[in-house]
């Protein structure tokens, strides 16, 4: 899941990626200075990579820019002063941190930003957890802070410097949170960090200070001698989270790079051996199967928490953070490999290979884009490819889990109206339960990720077998990511698929992407000998339905009126806590689908700050079942097809 996007200037995030890649000439990133960046959304990318020569390129250009000469016909600028970060961990308990921003000499008055939205599509104003702003000059001396609005603050009298401090809490947890408490730390930086607006290009350091001593600190920022930490600008700096804490940790070599895994949880919670295989065989999968690899050194953070029905994963630049609760991790083999295996390919799909609507980031209001279906959707197809390829998935499985997306899509009547473009803007109304009523909204996750097999079939198809999915991201890569550019959203896509299978494709990208008219299946998996059966089942009647946002745990959305569910007491808006002494978490759907007629539900819920158990009996209802099915007298040719299909690569397994 990935959802926010931080984004920076084209020098930044193309230099990191040169840096950071291999068979990329660091120069190249100095040559194309001053260019907008390619970098991708749910934040930046522009982080100083361990062991990689930029620290050479930044030493170069200062000294460069130092010369009294013309360069490129200009008179070189000297490089901005850093802005410079401290972080105390001031209060565990109170999860109080106190940020100090020291200020070099410059404008007499410095507007400082705090974002308003990070790590998700939604406005969530981190600004409500600041108690306290002022700032001083060198002397000591306090300097005027004034609020502008919500999220803005403005120092006076600070032409000679500025030295800011405030105090923000941190109790958000999961990975689209900032978090201090006694057990650790975990920061999204954008939540806690304000930038100076004038000079959110500069280059920032950062120290952490009041550490517990038996914590340790995990960040894919360039650290120097003295134990800071130090970005390109304030865009690389937040889309590098950091875990400070008493950690667990691996590492693992593959394919030549170095991979590190740091685990926040109960040591009894997880098998560390166990997490690393399965990484391991996902990396090995996505990087051969994009035949390319941005980078030396990525960061996996894992937090496993018993108490937390959230869950997910936030895809950085060259980490990703992962939260799985500690009984799904248990209970559900491939919890931990689906989350890994999407974030990972976030690394291209978002990170680098990235809409051109949502940049540049305005951290003050939201970013729209049509593409959340290619960015987020799309990626949960390759997620699937991924998990097959790497062994962790097998053909009914696969095809179980995507006629169950079949059956989620037209099981909401909204489907028929909201098309997956529509669906992309509307990502900033998903915090409102309302909207994610089946009558009103479809999920851009649901409908992408079948439109990513739907134009991966028809690829196919146009090609005469000679391209797929994979060579649109190939293509893609080479020529958005790798070039230091972003793609025009859906006719990016588009132009992608088009150039790789020699074929017009505005039809499907009118009618399915943009429009919403019904899909004939059968017609869509014939040539890979499958159609589409729906088959009525007697199935546990709940009386609810609920639904899960990012992070959060469910909420009931309707309750059907004479049900046992009503007669419980259970009403709409209640946060669903434990289902069956389980804690609710992101596979609260699977518990409740294995639920019998005649099975007793006991929900523990939540709702105006009150907790209460309700219990009840199920009855039975009938419902209509998708599976995808072989055809009939299936053909050698549909099989071949197939097997190609679920391999993710084309019948000739190359690249054109």
């Amino acid at each position: 899941m990935s959802h926010s996007c931080n984004t920076s200037t084209h020098e930044s995030a193309f230099s990191a990626y040169s840096a950071n890649s291999l068979g990329a000439p660091w120069l190249k990133a100095f040559d194309r200075k001053g260019r907008k960046e390619s970098a991708r959304c749910s934040q930046r990318r522009a982080y100083r990579p361990r062991r990689s020569p930029l620290a050479s390129f930044v030493l170069l250009a200062i000294c460069i820019a130092r010369l009294p000469q013309l360069v490129f016909g200009q008179i070189a600028t000297p490089p901005a002063a850093p802005i410079q970060y401290t972080i105390a961990l001031a209060d565990l308990l109170a999860h109080k941190v106190h940020v100090t921003i020291n200020l070099a000499p410059g404008a007499a008055e410095r507007d400082l930003q705090l974002p308003v939205w990070n790590a998700l599509y939604q406005v969530r104003d981190f600004s409500q957890y600041v108690n306290w702003v002022h700032a001083r000059n060198s002397a000591g001396t306090p300097l005027p802070v004034r609020l502008l609005d919500k999220s803005r603050w403005r120092v006076g009298d600070a032409a000679n410097g500025a030295e800011v401090e405030y105090e923000i809490l941190a109790m958000l947890p999961g990975p689209y949170g900032a978090e201090l408490t006694p057990k650790h730390a975990f920061f999204n930086l954008a939540e806690i960090l304000m930038y100076p607006v004038d000079a959110r290009s500069a280059p920032v350091q950062v120290s952490f200070h009041a550490v517990p001593p038996n914590w340790k600190i995990a960040a894919t920022l360039e650290k120097s001698p003295a134990g800071d930490f130090a970005a390109q600008n304030y865009d690389g700096l937040v889309d590098s989270p950091v875990e400070i804490g008493a950690f667990e940790e691996t590492d693992f070599d593959e394919g030549g790079a170095h991979y590190r895994i740091v685990v926040d949880a109960d040591r009894g919670d997880y098998d560390l051996t166990k997490l690393v295989p399965v990484t391991k065989k996902i990396v090995a999968a996505e990087t051969a199967w994009m035949n390319d690899r941005p980078f030396r050194t990525y960061l996996f953070l894992c937090h496993f928490p018993r108490d937390s029905g959230g869950g997910g994963g936030m895809e950085h630049a060259y980490s990703t953070a992962i939260e799985v609760n500690a009984q799904v991790l248990t209970d559900n083999p491939l919890a931990f490999a689906d989350v890994t295996a999407h974030e990972f390919f976030h690394l291209w799909n978002v990170k680098r290979i990235r809409p051109q609507s949502l940049e540049p980031v305005d951290y003050t209001k939201e970013n729209y884009t049509s593409a959340l279906w290619f960015s987020e959707g799309v990626t949960n197809t390759v997620e699937d490819y991924i998990l097959l390829r790497a062994g962790l998935l097998d053909e009914n499985r696969f095809l179980h889990r995507l006629a169950g997306q079949i059956e989620e899509l037209e099981d909401r009547p909204a489907h028929l109206f909201q098309s997956a473009e529509e669906s992309s803007l509307d990502a900033w109304l998903e915090k409102y339960q309302q909207y994610w009523t089946p009558q009103r909204s479809i999920s851009y996750y649901n409908k992408g990720d079948l439109l990513g097999v739907m134009l991966d079939l028809a690829v196919r198809d146009a090609s005469d077998d000679k391209a797929s999915l994979r060579e649109i991201f190939q293509w893609m890569n080479r020529n958005y990511a790798q070039m230091g550019k972003f793609f025009p959203d859906s006719d990016g896509v588009r132009q992608a698929a088009e150039a790789v299978s020699h074929a017009d494709l505005k039809l499907f990208f009118t009618k399915c992407v943009a429009g919403t008219e019904q899909i004939d299946w059968n017609d869509i998996f014939k040539s890979v000998g499958l159609h589409l059966l729906r088959q009525p089942e007697t199935v546990a009647d709940l009386g609810f339905s609920a639904t899960r946002t990012f992070g959060s745990q469910p909420v009931v959305m309707d309750v059907r009126a004479g049900s046992d569910a009503e007669r419980a007491g259970l009403v709409e808006g209640d946060v669903i806590l434990e289902i069956n002494n389980r804690v609710a978490s992101s596979d609260f759907q699977e518990k409740l689908g294995q639920l019998h007629p005649g099975d007793t539900i006991q929900l523990k819920i939540q709702s105006s700050g009150r907790q209460r158990t309700l219990q009840w009996k199920l009855g039975s209802r009938e419902e209509i079942e998708f599976e995808l099915k072989d055809v009939d007298n299936i053909t050698p040719r549909q099989k071949a097809r197939r097997a190609a299909w679920l391999k993710g690569e084309s019948l000739g397994g190359t690249s054109p």
